[in-house]
């Protein structure tokens, strides 16, 4: 029903089918397929949605005894997708997707496909099918968007090569689609991302760099929902949207906490973050945010603030609301904690005159305190900085001392 109002779709009715097992022609049995085909015509329907994975057999057979046009689960996922979609990356992410759906559902439904045709060179000669042909097709379109594909890769791999080179670690927000994702993103970044109370409101990432109670910056990142059953060529298809994910270095799973299935929600976020290479019992680099707390009653609202208290402060969630602002500074802080636990801190002294030595840690590393009262002419600094700088800071000022 979601995903069907995500794109503007009356739903005028549902059933549910008990099924043995599924039917390898029909995918459900042939008396359903009856009394479905009567209710169609009785309410003029023009579209069915089953939410299965559906053979391109059983949905051309399924279009055969209806009348209408049949799609399945990954069908309707990607129209959602092909509606919001906004940016270039967006878009050719999802018409890979679509194709790659598609080429699995050339099926021989056409009288023409057993034509035999004729041609030159890319018509692929004497002898080839039509479905052949649609299939090499679809299978070039899909070569030159892998290419296109690559070069956003590429070119997304430079941007977040260059925020390596400054001292800004980079957070994530994750999760369920419609979680409230975007919503939280605006609060926190003061930003004005699209956000809707829709499934798969947010395709194109997007980034802001945000100021961390103590002055840190932090680079926040957006991204698509995830969703229960996500099909496999789904996944792949927005790996580069994903690849901020795996690249991040926290990640906010945000959960929306007033859902009745919030659990099994968190459970599928869970397997897309396993099909990412991201271990979710990872608590380093995890943070679970329970979101829309406004919309909870007032008891359940105390039970899971004290249910947050009881909870070790590492395995802590953040109980927030991105509507009313509720738990936003907490959660800043807890980012801020997490951050800092991924990165070790220095005392040093550095002279006046050392200009440049001044210069590099303020654009390689987070000053987190400065005292001109060292002495000597030197100034008293304690920094934090990434783990992976920090070979090179100790190379620079040889007597900076780790705390």
């Amino acid at each position: 029903m979601g995903l069907a109002a995500a794109i503007d779709l009356m739903v005028v009715g549902e059933a549910t089918v008990p099924l043995a097992a599924p039917r390898p022609a029909t995918y459900i049995g042939s008396g359903k397929v009856k009394e479905i085909a009567g209710w169609i015509t009785a309410e003029e329907v023009s579209l069915v949605v089953m939410d299965c994975a559906l053979s391109p057999v059983q949905q051309r057979n399924l279009e055969k005894e209806w009348g209408v046009k049949v799609i399945d689960r990954t069908g309707l996922i990607l129209e959602i997708f092909g509606r919001r979609a906004r940016t270039r990356e967006g878009s050719l992410q999802v018409e890979l997707a679509h194709l790659s759906y598609q080429k699995s559902r050339l099926v021989r439904s056409w009288t023409h496909l057993e034509r035999q045709r004729g041609g030159f060179g890319f018509l692929g000669g004497p002898g080839e099918t039509q479905i052949e042909a649609d299939r090499r097709i679809i299978q070039d379109r899909m070569r030159r968007i892998e290419r296109d594909l690559e070069t956003v890769k590429q070119t997304r791999a430079l941007h977040r090569a260059s925020r390596r080179r400054v001292p800004y670690p980079i957070v994530a927000l994750i999760g369920y689609t419609n979680a409230g994702k975007s919503s939280l993103f605006n609060r926190l970044t003061e930003a004005e991302v699209f956000a809707e109370d829709l499934l798969f409101a947010t395709l194109d990432p997007t980034s802001r760099a945000v100021k961390l109670p103590h002055g840190a910056t932090i680079i926040l990142s957006d991204t698509v929902g995830f969703i229960s059953d996500l099909p496999t060529m789904l996944v792949a298809a927005f790996r580069a949207t994903l690849e901020d994910v795996v690249e991040a270095d926290v990640l906010l799973h945000v959960r929306d906490i007033s859902h009745v299935e919030s659990e099994a929600e968190a459970g599928d976020v869970a397997n897309v973050l396993r099909q990412l290479g991201i271990n979710p019992a990872d608590r380093s680099k995890l943070i679970e945010v329970w979101n829309k707390a406004d919309l909870l009653g007032a008891p359940e609202h105390e039970r899971l603030a004290t249910l947050v208290e009881r909870m070790p402060p590492d395995e802590r969630p953040s109980l927030t609301s991105a509507v009313s602002g509720e738990g936003a500074d907490a959660l800043l802080s807890a980012i801020e904690a997490r951050v800092a636990h991924e990165r070790p801190t220095f005392s040093l002294v550095v002279g006046t005159q050392d200009g440049g030595g001044l210069h590099w840690l303020y654009e390689e590393a987070e000053v987190i305190e400065r005292d001109a009262e060292a002495g000597e002419g030197g100034l008293h600094l304690t920094v934090r900085i990434a783990q992976e700088k920090a070979p090179r800071l100790i190379k620079r000022f040889p007597f900076a001392e780790r705390l």
